[in-house]
């Protein structure tokens, strides 16, 4: 990407994919409740949370551009490093916990195919709590220039809906949209085996900005 384009890209703001379903009967009804407000007490009384809560889902749901850091892996969320978990097969997943406050718009943590897309249903506990492991989740697998590459979004209490942005076969860029958590939850990226991570428990992380590998 040219560094002109990018730098003007840079301070945008979108809304994202997916949020339509939230966003339009919030925003249509804030807009009704304060056109009639000007004529009614009990309309005026409907106004103030109304806007408020389509203020709210407004920030929930936006998208901002960014300008994709260079590293092998970096992260696929914004959010808080929850954990950071050796596996048996020695990979290292490294959790993300996204709360409501975080953009909740998700992106490919390396450059690769995407060679499946899988959708689990499970429970909805929050996501901060060990039993999480058995939400409903959707399981993304990437071939990478490090092989193959696990991401898995998870649903929690509040988020009830992942949407995947792309379908299995699809080329993707590193730090490219991939899906939306709506309301928040947790990402986990699992590195392979011989690849450290370079973030921290407690670490705050930006979705295509922050690397999670060490060299």
């Amino acid at each position: 990407m040219p560094h002109s384009h990018s730098s003007a890209q840079r301070g945008r703001v979108r809304l994202a994919r997916g949020a339509s379903p939230w966003l339009l009967p919030t925003v249509a009804t804030a807009a009704v409740s304060l056109t009639r407000a000007r004529h009614s007490g009990r309309w005026a009384a409907v106004a103030v949370p109304a806007t408020a809560l389509a203020a709210g889902m407004l920030w929930f749901f936006r998208d901002p551009e960014r300008e994709i850091t260079q590293g092998r892996v970096i992260s696929p969320a914004d959010g808080v490093v929850q954990s950071i978990m050796p596996w048996k097969d020695g990979r290292t997943r490294v959790a993300i916990f996204m709360s409501p406050l975080n953009v909740h718009v998700n992106r490919a943590p390396l450059a690769g195919t995407v060679t499946s897309v899988e959708h689990i249903p499970g429970g909805f506990v929050p996501a901060f709590n060990k039993e999480s492991e058995n939400n409903e989740r959707v399981v993304w697998h990437f071939d990478t220039e490090l092989g193959d590459i696990e991401m898995v979004q998870i649903a929690g209490a509040v988020a009830r809906r992942i949407v995947p942005y792309v379908p299995a076969g699809t080329k993707v860029e590193q730090g490219e949209r991939i899906g939306l958590i709506r309301f928040g939850s947790r990402v986990d990226i699992y590195l392979p085996e011989g690849v450290e991570s370079a973030v921290e428990v407690g670490q705050a992380t930006v979705a295509g900005v922050t690397r999670i590998d060490r060299d």
